[in-house]
């Protein structure tokens, strides 16, 4: 049994109080049911939220032919997670362990309670988050994903799962001895890693992000015909920072993000100058508490939705999908982000996932671990992480192609480098060249002072230079500068409103079409910090009010 479940049960497990329990009666309907009534299956489309009133009901994980146990669920006590306002599968089975009278809730009236009730209200989410994370930290999943160290395409799909707060088991066909007998079962071979097993009933060999997604079932239909009041691309902070206080404020809203909430900045593995975490925050556990605010207030959260094509040459925006779907917005907010800019070595892609890195999480640390690391980059992302990986690492060493880092990284970030042992700043230095059979082996580098290029016996190369906007697919909608950065307000030129239809200007955050906004570090001179981002993301709300009401 983990710490969390041990020292917060009585936050995961709380029993609420007559009164408390009178207050939901009217929200639903009570049931007399037997002992051994099977109330919902895991892999089972969102349950109805139950409360035990008497009896008793028990929940537990079904494993390969057997059970886990997760907990007896006495009078008082309910049932449900994150999934509940998420409207994803159920993660266990429930049920009755002793005959007894439950009261039902439908997820809808749990949403709405959620959103109007205080007091309820802290009581559930404080229950659904911890449950959740305790299903994360013992592995207890209803997904197996089978894997190597040496495959690029294992850890994308772990970083895909871990971001999208997906309980999972992973083990490794290099290190785990059981592995060969779940092989076996499933009639695979080493070389068809990496392995997804859905439920332990469906198995998909080396899937794409999206497959991985629909097997899960985080992939709904999006009706193409409904219109919504306001669709957000893209679940960075400024995305969920538009998703939360656009929801909260009665807007209809949908989210659609490619990978995983938090965006770039969701893979930070500490953010120390974000205002309230005076001892710092991860990107992941931000993202996901951003996650739920905006699904309390009943946004609507697409993930795998990739936004491939704008089309606003109506007063509506329509935004197409990869997948060939499309949604219409009366109002758009973009919040794609950017993206590490790629460095201009004709063998990079091989490398990606076996040696090269764009993030720097507690995976890609602990492949690092007792090893040298190469870190490029002269940002707060790349100070973050030479910090975070310093603790696990040999030796961290920053290139960067300037003087220092005084002119593009935090202070605070500066100073603790300074004070650590193990981590050099190199300045004026780039890499040049990538060698190594099947994984990263060496890394050469050059001083731009002296000319003077030297190898490098790394295994471990961090990418985190320059920025490159997410704005390919509004190219021919909305205007974009040089970079192709989206302008908005006061930079848009006379040139840029050629065709502007309306008596008033482009609001602050607005774009040359009317009704579409942009926020962020996708936006054409924002400050690239998640407090800016979330900012922006928060008042280009307000706009899109006014808009809405023209």
């Amino acid at each position: 049994m983990t710490d969390i479940v041990v020292e917060r049960r009585e936050q995961m497990f709380p029993s609420l109080s007559p009164a408390e329990m009178e207050r939901l009666t009217s929200l639903g309907h009570r049931r007399r049911v037997e002992r051994g009534e099977v109330l919902y299956e895991q892999g089972e489309a969102t349950p109805d939220f139950y409360v035990v009133v008497s009896g008793a009901l028990e929940l537990v994980q079904p494993g390969d032919g057997h059970e886990v146990p997760i907990t007896v669920l006495r009078p008082g006590q309910f049932t449900g997670e994150i999934n509940m306002l998420s409207g994803r599968r159920s993660m266990a089975r429930a049920r009755m362990a002793e005959s007894g009278e439950l009261l039902a809730i439908t997820p809808e009236a749990l949403r709405k309670l959620v959103q109007f009730d205080v007091e309820l209200s802290d009581i559930f989410m404080r229950a659904f988050i911890l449950r959740r994370v305790a299903l994360i930290a013992r592995s207890q999943g209803d997904t197996v994903l089978i894997g190597s160290t040496h495959s690029a395409a294992t850890l994308r799909i772990r970083e895909f799962l871990t971001r999208n707060g997906e309980p999972h088991a992973y083990l490794d066909v290099d290190k785990d001895p059981g592995v060969q007998a779940l092989l076996d079962r499933f009639a695979l071979r080493v070389d068809d890693v990496p392995v997804v097993i859905c439920r332990y009933q469906r198995v998909l060999k080396s899937p794409s992000n999206e497959e991985v997604a629909q097997c899960l079932g985080f992939i709904e239909a999006l009706d193409p015909a409904k219109v919504r009041d306001l669709v957000v691309v893209g679940a960075g902070p400024a995305g969920l920072a538009a998703a939360v206080y656009g929801a909260s404020e009665g807007l209809d809203v949908l989210v659609l993000e490619s990978e995983a909430p938090g965006g770039q900045a969701g893979s930070s593995s500490k953010i120390e100058n974000y205002l309230g975490f005076p001892t710092g925050v991860s990107g992941q556990e931000l993202a996901g508490r951003a996650l739920a605010q905006a699904q309390k207030f009943g946004a609507e959260i697409a993930v795998a939705r990739t936004a491939t094509r704008l089309r606003c040459e109506k007063r509506l925006a329509r935004v197409e999908m990869a997948d060939g779907g499309s949604v219409v917005a009366r109002s758009l907010v973009i919040a794609t982000g950017v993206q590490y800019r790629k460095l201009p070595l004709g063998n990079l892609s091989r490398f990606v996932g076996l040696g090269v890195y764009y993030s720097a999480s507690q995976m890609e640390a602990q492949l690092c671990e007792g090893e040298d690391v190469l870190i490029v980059g002269g940002g707060n992302s790349a100070g973050q992480a030479a910090v975070f990986l310093g603790a696990r690492a040999r030796q961290v060493r920053i290139l960067v192609r300037g003087s220092g880092l005084k002119a593009t990284m935090s202070r605070y970030l500066i100073q603790r480098i300074a004070e650590s042992r193990n981590i050099a700043v190199h300045s004026l230095h780039q890499v040049v060249a990538l060698e190594g059979e099947g994984r990263l082996e060496r890394v050469q580098i050059r001083n731009e002072a002296t000319g003077r290029a030297e190898t490098l016996p790394v295994h471990h190369l961090f990418l985190m230079t320059g920025a490159i906007p997410h704005t390919e697919w509004l190219k021919g909608c909305v205007a974009l500068d040089e970079k192709g950065f989206v302008k908005t307000g006061p930079d848009l030129d006379h040139a840029d409103l050629g065709g502007w239809p309306l008596a008033r200007a482009p609001y602050l955050l607005e774009t040359n079409h009317p009704a579409v906004f942009a926020v962020g570090d996708a936006r054409a001179g924002s400050v690239k910090r998640v407090a800016s981002a979330v900012g922006e993301g928060s008042i280009c709300v307000q706009l899109v009010h006014r808009v809405l009401a023209e």
